[in-house]
């Protein structure tokens, strides 16, 4: 397989997925400003949509959106416990979490990055931002991970898009049960790895 990604970008959750299934894969970055590879090539002619991630397929097969990639990557190592059998109730809360973060958090960081948004807008963004980290927190009260004591594909997602918080001005102090959250999961191996990889850490 192959993962097409952009250091620190929402391609990080499926980077560290892979690394915890234990899958073997290769990595390929890509320019997101210049839509590129490394060498030169248009990233458009590989993925239409000119985002990532994009996993592609042993069989040339190629899936986008980071939710459904990580399901995919999950699905290929059950007994990595990445993510509950499918049918079970508890799929579907993790599959609920994938959702929120998607929609609710990744969605709400997008505006941030654009430097022609008006200050007035990104406070706006902002606070907005901070509430649903504030039902976030609440619901890791007493848990490890978002599914209680077991780690899953929604947590390396609402890693990945939390680690973007303060770069862009949100400030998530005092959200007690996150920074414990975070801190555990930039202990986990995959995580470490993963992001030495993309050149998030020396």
């Amino acid at each position: 397989m192959k993962l097409y990604y952009s250091p620190g970008a929402c391609s990080l959750s499926p980077h560290i997925a892979l690394r915890e299934a234990g899958v073997k894969f290769d990595l390929v970055k890509t320019v997101l400003q210049t839509h590129t590879l490394a060498d030169g090539s248009d990233y458009y002619q590989i993925n239409a949509k000119g985002q990532v991630p994009l996993l592609e397929l042993d069989d040339g097969a190629r899936l986008s959106e980071g939710p459904v990639i990580l399901q995919y990557i999950a699905d290929r190592a059950p007994a990595s416990g990445l993510a509950p059998a499918a049918g079970t109730t508890e799929r579907y809360r993790v599959m609920e979490w994938l959702n929120f973060v998607t929609s609710e958090l990744h969605k709400g960081f997008s505006p941030l990055f654009n430097p022609k948004i008006p200050q007035e807008a990104k406070e706006v963004f902002v606070a907005r931002l901070r509430e649903r980290y504030a039902f976030v927190d609440a619901r890791l009260e007493g848990h490890d991970y978002l599914m209680g004591q077991q780690f899953s594909v929604a947590d390396a997602y609402l890693f990945t898009v939390t680690n973007w918080a303060a770069g862009v001005g949100v400030d998530l102090t005092g959200f007690r049960n996150l920074e414990a959250f975070m801190a555990r999961m930039k202990a986990r191996p995959a995580v470490q790895d993963a992001m030495k990889a993309e050149g998030l850490v020396k």
